[in-house]
């Protein structure tokens, strides 16, 4: 992993170009992420950073957590709610030293993994787009799944049936988001498009 940093999604708005032309961007609050803990191949077998974000109480935080973000804690004066390790990252950061949006370019492409919007209890046709049946007076079939199966081969409904249920607030990820601007002294990006997640949803922006 090249670069990578946790992030708030602040939400979308429109700005202009270079070109006069109207661009959809989302902003995100990106970082500055603490480093919790420095990993290397010598001593554990790998190397990797363990990097955290969000502010949390210090009534809050478990006596495990407290002692791992003891360093970290002296240096950046809090504790973090959400912590997040990656591997193979080429830094010469130390525990306690933050990682901010200035390993970001404009024009760079990136990962962005995030939590998708939950709908609720939905059912196929809302869920997975089915055609469903006729919507005339004698139908019987109007937005029902139909057949779930066979009948005693093999006699069991198979996994991963298509079928109602809960849709979204699944782990979702965009690939190839382009950076459009940074603010460096508000530690904000600015994404083209639309990224997942609700408003004020931790997001995880990488490179591969």
């Amino acid at each position: 992993m090249q670069k990578g940093l946790l992030a708030k999604k602040i939400g979308m708005l429109s700005v202009w170009n270079d070109a006069g032309e109207q661009v959809a961007v989302t902003a995100v609050q990106a970082g500055p992420c603490p480093v919790l803990q420095v990993k290397t191949k010598e001593k554990d077998g790998y190397s990797s950073i363990q990097i955290g974000f969000g502010d949390i109480a210090e009534k809050s935080v478990v006596k495990s957590a407290k002692g791992h973000q003891k360093v970290a804690k002296e240096k950046a004066g809090k504790y973090v709610r959400e912590a997040i390790e990656l591997r193979d990252y080429a830094t010469d950061k130390q525990a306690g030293d933050a990682l901010t949006c200035d390993q970001f370019q404009p024009g760079e492409k990136i990962y962005v993994t995030g939590t998708s919007k939950g709908k609720g209890f939905a059912g196929v046709v809302k869920r997975y787009k089915f055609g469903g049946g006729r919507m005339s007076h004698g139908s019987k079939f109007h937005r029902q799944p139909g057949s779930i199966g066979n009948r005693k081969t093999p006699g069991e409904v198979m996994k991963g049936k298509k079928m109602p249920g809960h849709k979204g607030a699944r782990n979702a990820t965009v690939k190839n988001v382009e950076i459009f601007r940074i603010l460096p002294e508000q530690n904000v990006v600015l994404l083209k498009g639309a990224i997942p997640g609700v408003k004020g949803a931790t997001v995880f922006l990488y490179q591969n």
